[in-house]
């Protein structure tokens, strides 16, 4: 009996052991269970679905869009003038000064010019007494002509006289020209202003002597109105020249300078042929300058629409994604998943993707992309997100309609 009770006693406290470690497993495993839960409540609260990802999108719209080329442009005068005397002379009046604003046919320089009226004085002398010669010679041809026809003289003696008036003539007419030679010489020496613009700076003054292969007097640069000359790619040629060929091509410049406003022109000249260099086409457009605002070699900003794109399908450029082989879209079909649509890229303009691949209405995904795989199954964003998307997509509307 004492055997059995010493074995009873032996073995009743590792069965006690085991039920207590069972007990513990089971704790475990409930409060395991219910953290689990816990943290699964707390990860999708309001009771949201599981697996679907909360996404911003917008409607594939569909416009005319009218393609904008920019490009950096440099402002040149449309012409400058360098004023050059056509006589050696002394500088006799200073009629303006540096900078100054003149109009065409405004007086710049009077160059001292007594020796060109010395010389048109004799030269107006000198044609004064070839007209007396011929007159007098004429009366003579008259009495041999008489005499002739009363045999008193020889056919010689009478071509003779005839020669002698016809001689007197040509005198008279190289004189009359040396007259007027001497008056042109005369009238170099009032310098007038060939073209209207500004005055650069001026080298002379009154007693200084000009030469015709000297220095320039003064430059003239016309600053109103003023080119732009800038460059663009020699694949847009096609599009300018037709623009060009149909009528005016409106230009805008707008100033590096804050709070000025861009400048309206037109294209004025597309050159002859394509710089192979850097493979562009050299243009130039016209603007009205008449408050100077524009100056010669300044740099300003061109920008002008020559063609238009028409029925273009339009997404928000954010919805464009990159692919390892090419640019894809996110479209949302029926049952919520999405599909990667592969897409071309024709131009992106004001936040805008112009694109083919897709139907008009299609609806994409604008925000939440990275978190999306073919097949995933989104759902629209929350109300901050879904009002930036409503406004994301009303300004997409008023750009389509505004181009």
């Amino acid at each position: 009996m004492g055997s059995v009770s010493q074995a009873k006693s032996a073995v009743h406290p590792k069965r006690r052991m085991g039920i207590v470690m069972t007990g513990m497993l089971l704790v475990a495993l409930v409060a395991g269970v219910w953290t689990w839960r816990s943290q699964g409540e707390a990860a999708n609260p309001k009771g949201k679905t599981v697996g679907k990802v909360e996404v911003v999108s917008a409607a594939v719209t569909q416009g005319d869009v009218s393609v904008r080329l920019t490009a950096n442009g440099t402002v040149s005068a449309r012409q400058t003038v360098e004023v050059r005397p056509q006589i050696s002379a002394t500088v006799k009046a200073v009629h303006i000064k540096e900078g100054q604003f003149v109009d065409k046919g405004d007086r710049l320089f009077t160059l001292d010019t007594r020796t060109e009226a010395a010389n048109l004085s004799k030269a107006e002398a000198q044609l004064v007494k070839d007209r007396a010669d011929l007159a007098n010679a004429e009366r003579n041809l008259e009495r041999q002509r008489e005499l002739f026809r009363q045999k008193f003289i020889s056919q010689a003696a009478l071509d003779t006289a005839q020669n002698q008036v016809d001689g007197l003539r040509g005198q008279l007419a190289v004189d009359q020209a040396a007259v007027e030679t001497s008056r042109v010489a005369r009238s170099f020496g009032e310098i007038a202003a060939p073209i209207a613009g500004r005055t650069g700076a001026i080298a002379i003054y009154p007693g200084s002597l000009v030469q015709p292969n000297g220095a320039a007097l003064v430059s003239i640069t016309q600053i109103d109105p003023i080119n732009v000359s800038f460059t663009l790619p020699e694949h847009e040629l096609a599009a300018l020249q037709q623009a060009f060929a149909k009528g005016e091509v409106p230009v805008s410049a707008a100033l590096d300078a804050a709070g000025q406003e861009a400048r309206k022109g037109r294209l004025a000249f597309v050159d002859n042929a394509v710089d192979t260099a850097s493979g562009s086409i050299r243009l130039k457009a016209e603007f009205s300058n008449a408050d100077n605002r524009l100056w010669p070699g300044m740099f300003v900003t061109v920008a002008l629409a020559p063609h238009t794109l028409s029925g273009a399908l339009m997404v928000p450029v954010q919805a464009v994604q990159t692919g390892p082989e090419r640019k894809f879209l996110y479209v949302i079909g029926k049952d919520r998943k999405v599909a990667a649509v592969p897409v071309n890229v024709r131009l992106i303009q004001d936040g805008l993707a112009v694109i083919e691949g897709v139907a008009p209405g299609m609806r994409v995904v604008v925000e939440g992309a990275q978190n999306l795989r073919p097949g995933s199954v989104v759902t629209e964003a929350g109300k901050n997100l879904k009002e930036k998307a409503d406004k994301a997509n009303n300004a997409q509307s008023s750009r389509a309609e505004a181009q």
